[in-house]
């Protein structure tokens, strides 16, 4: 035990001294690809090339993978710190816009698979596993949020109650609208369209378009012979 926590600290010294000597020399003066250079020896995996600009927060790098031709611009926050099963991965392509920020809490898994933009201020947080396909496209101001707050007890202050976890799956081709809030428990299925402000409380049926708050479908994008044969 005391052997692990000496080999946690010292990763975390690392990635603070790494991350504070090259994370904040600006993109002008070769910044990403010193990043990408020296910011192999934190991370669990990071591909070839990956463009990491100034000002990029990382905690818990080691619990971090990172695929090729990623794109991580300023301001975005990706924290894995806090429980050894913690992970976050990046697939190949991935573009995280600036200010998005990523947090596991508790023995979370957060995934986004290739070629998924996250555009400006996303806020994308565990505790419960989150997983979000290929080519998904989710506008700024999104927040997909993996926990909801037990409050059956109205003699208890709700921040005692404890939560749920549940976990949400975003499948592939997805694209959510500006201000869009996904909860806990959630899956949205391939291909939907969730419009701009809704907010998404229950699972949407693949190819659909939704919108509202609550979430309601309004249309299909296929047929159903389409859904059938595909």
């Amino acid at each position: 035990m005391n052997h692990k926590r000496y080999a946690s600290k010292f990763q975390r010294l690392q990635e603070l001294i790494i991350t504070t000597l090259l994370g904040d020399i600006p993109t002008i003066a070769l910044g990403p690809k010193l990043r990408n250079l020296v910011y192999r020896r934190i991370f669990s995996r990071l591909g070839k090339p990956v463009y990491i600009q100034n000002d990029v927060e990382f905690l818990g790098a080691s619990a971090i993978e990172i695929g090729n031709g990623v794109y991580i611009f300023k301001g975005v926050r990706m924290d894995a710190k806090g429980h050894p099963n913690n992970k976050i991965y990046l697939g190949n392509g991935v573009a995280l816009e600036r200010y998005v920020d990523i947090g596991c809490l508790e023995d979370t898994c957060i995934s986004i698979d290739d070629e998924t933009f996250i555009a400006p201020n996303v806020c994308i947080a565990g505790p419960g596993n989150i997983k979000i396909g290929k080519h998904c496209m989710i506008a700024s101001h999104s927040g997909i949020y993996a926990n909801n707050h037990k409050f059956a007890d109205p003699t208890q202050p709700i921040k005692y109650q404890g939560i749920t976890r549940k976990g949400i799956v975003i499948e592939d081709d997805c694209w959510l609208g500006h201000g869009v809030t996904v909860l806990d428990g959630v899956t949205i299925g391939k291909g939907s369209v969730i419009g701009a402000g809704s907010v998404v409380n229950k699972d949407i049926p693949p190819y659909s378009v939704a919108v509202g708050a609550p979430i309601r479908v309004i249309k299909s994008r296929v047929s159903k012979k389409d859904l059938v044969t595909s």
